[in-house]
């Protein structure tokens, strides 16, 4: 497992109903455009902390963009249908119930860049909200099902975080105590431009694998929800077990 974080920048100034703290800057490099899928807690953070260091973010739920109005006009994004949030984008993120993956409208990843990764945040949640899903019951990596849905590389990210500590506790690369995410895929070059939008915004990287082995972050994983650094968040990825536990099985 590979660690590590990229440089950062200055703070960039909070703006109307951001947290307290500060967020991290892009150092003078180009900003890009980022489509995300679902805005929820962590759809709906990640448009606040990428347009906080200055991206161009396209957000969509499942529903007319006009319901993501107060969305748009808090963070300056730009609240589009679900079709359209991936058009040009340099970056997709998807960020919906698991249950909800097969209703993704087929090809609703192919009008972004060429290369561009796909951020899954998901998780599978199957006595609190989606149900039974009988590939992932059976063993299937959580992300490795939703890749094969979307028929696109994901690389997993941002699924075993609380919303409110992505949202306020990104700090600066070098500070004692920043919290490390795991990440898992098989590209490296996705995972590179994909770590760095961690780094940016605040929090450092540990590189948990290929996707097959993204079951190491799920739900009930010694890693799962823990604001560990990295040294610690290497070892719980390490003492990980393939086996669900009885609270995230159907």
């Amino acid at each position: 497992m590979r660690r590590g974080s990229a440089a950062t920048g200055e703070s960039f100034p909070r703006g109307r109903g951001w947290p307290n703290e500060t967020f991290v800057a892009r150092p003078k490099e180009k900003h890009v455009k980022i489509g995300i899928i679902g805005a929820g807690d962590i759809g709906g953070t990640l448009t606040r902390r990428l347009r906080a260091v200055g991206h161009e973010v396209a957000v969509a739920n499942s529903r007319d963009p006009e319901t993501l109005a107060d969305l748009a006009s808090e963070t300056g994004a730009t609240a589009v249908w679900a079709k359209d949030a991936a058009t040009d984008a340099d970056l997709v993120i998807v960020s919906i119930p698991q249950k909800n993956t097969p209703d993704l409208a087929s090809g609703i990843l192919s009008a972004r860049k060429p290369g561009a990764p796909v951020i899954e945040t998901n998780n599978y949640y199957p006595q609190q909200r989606d149900g039974k899903i009988d590939a992932i019951e059976d063993g299937t990596p959580e992300s490795v099902w939703v890749s094969e849905l979307l028929g696109e590389p994901v690389v997993k990210a941002f699924n075993g975080i609380w919303w409110k500590h992505l949202l306020n506790k990104g700090v600066p690369a070098g500070t004692e105590g920043r919290i490390a995410l795991p990440i898992a895929g098989d590209d490296a070059d996705a995972k590179k431009i994909v770590s760095a939008v961690i780094d940016e915004i605040g929090f450092d990287v540990v590189d948990a694998g290929s996707l097959a082995d993204s079951w190491r972050q799920q739900p009930g994983t010694p890693v799962y929800g823990k604001d560990f650094g990295v040294d610690a968040t290497v070892d719980a990825l390490a003492q990980a077990t393939p086996e669900r536990t009885a609270e995230w099985k159907a």
